[in-house]
């Protein structure tokens, strides 16, 4: 059987420690090799790459955060940092560098076995065999190889499916994929619960008959019936309403809905996939989530990692997506190491979403040459800052989320956080204004205080 090696590059002058490495490494069955000098772990490292680099900081010729700072992202794997002599200023230097793990010796058989594991896990995510862009979901890393999996495994079965991950790690990619690999003749239809208000939501979902409240033209076929046949993708699944929850599993327990108005059961065979940038269980203990409608929707959770958990495929996003820019518009623009580096160093807090949109920026300001210089990848503001002029300033790869939450902050602050004079002018409900509130309070863009501080309960 052809069994796929991970590559261990070991540069440590420590005899004993160096011994057992190699012998974890050939138990678990990788390739190892190991040497005691920076001068030739430059020389090896320029050779080949390795899935996993295990680096000693005190060496005969000088410091391993030194060769830490040289390694090409795109090419290198997982760094590891081993020391037997911590100091504050090494841990320091090694958080803010490509390499997140500093162990002190003595470091247990067991971790090391574990950091094997990985290289071996990353060794088949480089194989020739497998395919790194799934359902439009780039990743070749181990995290993503094995979600990549679950939706294979999962796609053609007629169970529902939660996804969750934080904002911008690609939900809506992964639903869709899960329905492409499902053979399901309908149609994709996604609806996000959090951008319809809460008392249309019903009549979106499950439609209306004609007369069923004023307004009511006509009668109208919801998401769940336009589904048919095929899947229905609900975002932000936290965001509707508990009344509203309670009907949505009696509908999936059933395979049949009323519309709002009617008296007719509808059939309906309809796939159904929700997704949260919430984590399920504190949904539920917050009371954002049914316990019930949370256990039916868990028949097959699916966590999409966040872009810090794949740091190593920051290189080939920003290929793709700068790849992407020069074929729409004939250009021949590329990042320079020092701006790969520096990419692969933000933290991303919006994810993958963001980086698109920080590609896209530094290719819009990149000089004649084409060549994309190092640049600050400014952190994103959150709040509105004090002494506003009451402006709101949208920039170039802002998203509409972006855009709507910039909007309603400054709002929300020239009425001194007086939701109902806010809501009048933007023609909302007060309502509407508190769950963005609670939404982004949830995903940590606002502090509590701003919450607390809103002058009027929401409205009914």
């Amino acid at each position: 059987m052809n069994v796929c090696t991970g590559n261990v590059l070991l540069v440590d002058d420590n005899d004993v420690f160096s011994s057992a490495v190699v012998e974890i490494a050939r138990q678990a069955h990788c390739k190892i090799t190991a040497t005691d000098k920076l001068e030739s772990a430059r020389r090896l490292l320029a050779e080949r790459s390795y899935d996993l680099l295990l680096i000693d900081l005190t060496l005969p010729d000088g410091n391993g955060l030194d060769l830490v700072q040289e390694i090409d992202l795109a090419s290198q794997g997982r760094v590891t940092i081993v020391t037997g002599n911590p100091s504050i200023e090494t841990a320091v230097r090694a958080v803010k560098s490509p390499a997140f793990e500093y162990l002190i010796k003595p470091v247990s058989s067991e971790a090391l076995a574990l950091l094997m594991d990985d290289a071996q896990r990353r060794a088949r995510a480089h194989d020739p065999g497998v395919v790194h862009q799934f359902g439009g979901m780039l990743g070749r890393t181990a995290c993503m190889q094995a979600l990549f999996e679950k939706i294979r495994r999962v796609a053609t079965l007629d169970v529902c499916v939660l996804v969750h991950g934080e904002s911008g790690t690609g939900k809506e990619l992964v639903a869709r994929a899960l329905h492409e690999l499902s053979g399901r003749a309908g149609r994709f239809v996604a609806v996000n619960c959090g951008a319809i208000a809460p008392e249309l939501l019903s009549s979106q979902l499950f439609g209306h008959e004609r007369g069923s409240f004023t307004g009511a033209m006509q009668s109208h076929a919801g998401y769940f019936e336009q589904a048919q046949g095929g899947t229905l993708f609900l975002d932000e699944i936290t965001e509707m309403p508990p009344s509203l929850q309670v009907y949505l599993l009696r509908v999936l327990e059933t395979r049949s809905l009323t519309r709002v108005g009617g008296s007719r059961e509808v059939p309906v065979d309809v796939r159904l996939i929700a997704a949260s940038n919430r984590d399920p269980q504190r949904a539920v203990a917050s009371g954002n989530l049914r316990s019930d409608l949370y256990f039916r929707l868990m028949e097959f959770p699916l966590a999409v990692p966040s872009l810090r958990e794949r740091r190593e495929d920051i290189p080939l996003l920003v290929r793709h997506f700068l790849d992407r820019l020069n074929e729409r518009y004939a250009t021949n623009k590329d990042f320079s190491t020092e701006a790969l580096r520096a990419l692969g160093e933000h933290a991303w807090p919006g994810n993958v979403r963001e980086l698109r949109h920080a590609v896209q920026r530094h290719y819009i300001m990149a000089g004649e040459s084409g060549r994309i210089e190092m640049q600050r990848e400014p952190e994103p503001s959150l709040h509105p800052a004090s002494g506003s002029d009451g402006a709101v300033r949208f920039t170039v790869g802002m998203t509409f989320d972006d855009i709507e939450r910039e909007m309603l902050l400054k709002t929300l602050a020239h009425f001194n956080n007086n939701k109902r004079q806010a809501a009048r002018v933007l023609g909302i409900t007060a309502k509407t204004i508190y769950n963005r509130l609670l939404r982004y309070r949830s995903q940590e863009l606002i502090d509590d205080d701003l919450l607390d501080d809103c002058r009027e309960e929401p409205a009914d």
